[in-house]
């Protein structure tokens, strides 16, 4: 199968109208016969083709599909930023570009993927990523000052994808220590990060993003999960990406500058569980208490029995209870 021709022919189905076999085999100079074996691999990508007889072929909900260009164009200085490349499908963006740092820096690559078959968020979970329906990127950046300097970059990243988001016109998203975005209390975007380095010095992370921008339907995600399209919002991939970019930029150079603190206001000012009772899974004992935000390193701030404590990302998750006034005799209090 020609990747090459793939690509075309998705491009000429995106418009979601009716394309007959004979000039889709003109405008791909191929016969009927090849088109035919394309539109095969577009089935084998999870893409519904709609086949009618004596009309053709047809993407019933179309495709908003990336293009380099296209994220270029919306924003020049990201050529000179990042070195952007985009696969049509790939086990995982992040696993790539971890591998790729054997042969060399990867600062300033950024892999986006039309569809990942074994992406992961947090915990070894699974991201799902269905063809065309999120953006999958993976983005790798050295920074300076050991593994220790590192504290609070997943909130940081959040931080980015809330700021791109804001620049398309995208309001009410929020923040969830340490990883998630969410919207109307459902997961729309999750981080993940994978380094490696050395412990004071030179560190090289691979930062991984997924974002559900046109999702409609996915029986394999296993949590409340929302997408742009759900929220009412019609947003181009394209125009998304660029701004994604280029909050990233602007928000790990400022934290490779000073660190997690300056910001850490800012996301304090997202952050959908503040002075809400939570549950901390992922402990020894489960533990509830209010969420106070984060402290200037990033660790989780939560008080119980009058005192309040920090901790640090590791194993812990949280479940939202609810307000202190209304459970104030909920475990832990």
């Amino acid at each position: 199968m020609s990747l090459t021709s793939l690509n075309q022919l998705l491009h000429l189905l995106a418009d979601g109208k009716f394309h007959s076999g004979t000039e889709l085999g003109e405008r791909l100079q191929m016969s009927r016969a090849a088109v035919w074996k394309q539109l095969k691999g577009i089935e084998q990508l999870g893409v519904q083709v709609h086949r009618v007889r004596g009309k053709g072929y047809r993407l019933p909900h179309g495709l908003d599909l990336l293009d380099v260009e296209a994220i270029v164009r919306h924003d020049p200085q990201l050529a000179q930023l990042f070195d952007v490349e985009l696969l049509m499908s790939t086990e995982s963006t992040n696993r790539l570009l971890m591998q790729r740092q054997g042969d060399g820096a990867i600062h300033g690559q950024a892999v986006f993927a039309e569809v990942q078959t074994g992406g992961r968020g947090r915990l070894g979970r699974q991201w799902q990523s269905p063809f065309a329906q999120q953006l999958a990127l993976s983005v790798g950046w050295q920074f300076a000052g050991g593994v220790a300097a590192l504290e609070g970059l997943s909130l940081v990243v959040g931080l980015a994808v809330v700021d791109a988001l804001q620049s398309v016109g995208v309001s009410g998203a929020g923040l969830k220590w340490p990883n998630d975005v969410l919207m109307h209390g459902k997961k729309l975007a999750g981080v993940l990060l994978e380094l490696s380095g050395d412990a004071t010095g030179p560190c090289q992370v691979v930062i991984g993003i997924g974002l559900n921008v046109h999702l409609r339907d996915c029986d394999l995600i296993d949590q409340p999960w929302t997408s742009l399209q759900q929220a009412g919002y019609s947003v181009s991939r394209n125009v998304l990406a660029a701004a994604l970019l280029g909050a990233l930029a602007q928000r790990l150079t400022r934290f490779a500058e000073a660190g997690f603190k300056p910001m850490r206001q800012d996301w304090i000012n997202h952050h959908v569980y503040q002075g809400q009772v939570v549950n901390m899974l992922g402990l020894a004992d489960e533990k509830a208490g209010i969420c106070h935000g984060v402290d200037d390193s990033g660790a989780l701030l939560i008080e119980s029995h009058g005192l309040i404590q920090s901790f640090n990302g590791g194993e812990v998750s949280l479940r939202l209870v609810g307000s202190p006034d209304s459970l104030a005799g909920v475990r832990g209090f």
